[in-house]
């Protein structure tokens, strides 16, 4: 695609990509297929949290978001402090030369508008403020895809979140919910639609004959995650922490006892420490763990499964694309909402009130109804794909400029 003057569409993408979390990167690969076969004449490059992994992965210039590059440890020394406060400023001006390089920026996926897991207003939210800023006046046009949000307390943060919304020039949604959360920060909604996450986009990997048999002792995959809760919890974050690991391993080792392999999966490098720990608990040669470095590497395993048990939004996805059954830990409202659009509403567990009784109770209901789940499952992904083939056409017609071939826009269905 070219814009008026004839030469190539200059389009940024911008997130927290290539800082070792799968499912912000899966997102970004998403989106990169997409470009690549309905844009492939678009230069694409990325400002984010890890330019050297994006680079390597995708095979695109990056560039690092932040000027400090302190910026996500904790400062208490003065000499770190005033670093940090100095990269905010510079960050301005490093940030609206980025944009203005760009005839659109888009943020693929991720939670962008929530604080479901702890963060700081001058983090993550000041960064999306100042690029949706500078993309106003600059007028670059800023696409915020399929994004998460939620419902903020935190007053700093509901402001940058809520101001950056307002700036955009398009705005989609992966659920309702998170619509509404943004209607009710006071951002006006109207014309935004509701698509799949990204990450329905993907590739899939068909579940092997042996899983679709559902065999009673055949291999369970959890995925875990270092969970302290969000940013209403950070007085209880240890307690939190501990009484969801209780559970995981008490839920590991039940699996154990009965015959069964565990398989367990990560979807950031934080989780490690996580695997460590039931490694260490559950000593045991039925209990291994894989080392996923992409989606794709999550939902091989998960194919080759027979059930799936995990908290992490994205490996919830990968089991769902898979059309694996899965018993979700469930930490916010998007989890619910996730299961619940794939037909899966009736088996979510609260990830803070972790229990491994009901757990196990809940994984057996899950798997004497996995030949059902597995047809429901696949419906529902045939659904995914069409809605957001839409998301893709709807993205076209709003941002990019000059779209001789763009489609006619058309109602969501």
């Amino acid at each position: 695609m070219t814009s008026a003057d004839g030469t190539p569409v200059r389009v940024g993408v911008f997130g927290l990509l290539g800082s070792g979390n799968l499912g912000n990167d899966g997102s970004l690969e998403a989106l990169l297929g997409h470009l690549r076969a309905a844009h492939p004449e678009a230069v694409v490059d990325a400002l984010c949290g890890g330019p050297e992994a994006v680079t390597t992965r995708f095979g695109i210039p990056a560039t690092r978001m932040h000027w400090y590059r302190g910026e996500y440890r904790t400062a208490s020394r003065a000499r770190a402090i005033a670093g940090k406060a100095l990269g905010k400023l510079v960050d301005v001006f490093r940030t609206a030369a980025w944009v203005r390089r760009h005839d659109v920026v888009i943020v693929p996926g991720m939670g962008v508008l929530e604080a479901t897991l702890p963060l700081r207003p001058w983090g993550f939210p000041y960064s999306l403020f100042l690029l949706c800023a500078s993309g106003r006046l600059l007028r670059t046009r800023v696409a915020l895809v399929s994004v998460g949000a939620a419902t903020i307390a935190d007053r700093p943060t509901r402001a940058l979140v809520r101001w950056s919304a307002r700036l955009a020039a398009y705005r989609s949604y992966r659920d309702t919910q998170s619509r509404d959360a943004m209607r009710a920060m006071g951002v006006d909604t109207a014309r935004d639609e509701v698509y799949p996450d990204l990450a329905f986009a993907l590739p899939a990997q068909r579940a092997s004959t042996a899983a679709e048999q559902a065999d009673p002792a055949g291999t369970v995959c959890v995925g875990v995650m270092d969970f302290h809760g969000g940013n209403d919890d950070r007085a209880r974050a240890e307690e939190i922490y501990g009484r969801y690991l209780d559970a995981t391993i008490r839920f590991v080792r039940a699996l154990v006892e009965e015959g069964r392999a565990v398989r367990l999966l990560t979807g950031d490098e934080c989780d490690r420490p996580v695997v460590a720990a039931i490694l260490d608990a559950v000593e045991s040669p039925l209990v291994t763990a894989a080392e996923p470095a992409s989606l794709a590497d999550l939902m091989k395993e998960m194919a080759a499964a027979d059930a799936v048990m995990a908290i992490r939004y994205h490996n919830l996805i990968c089991a769902l694309k898979t059309g694996t059954p899965v018993l979700a830990l469930s930490y916010a409202a998007k989890s619910d909402a996730l299961m619940t659009g794939m037909g899966l509403g009736a088996f979510c567990h609260p990830a803070r009130e972790a229990d491994a009784d009901r757990l196990l109770e809940q994984f057996r209901a899950l798997e004497r109804r996995s030949p059902e789940l597995r047809r429901t499952l696949a419906e529902r992904n045939l659904e995914a794909a069409r809605r957001l083939q839409h998301q893709f056409d709807s993205l076209t017609a709003a941002v990019f400029p000059a779209a001789d071939h763009a489609p006619t826009p058309r109602k969501a269905p």
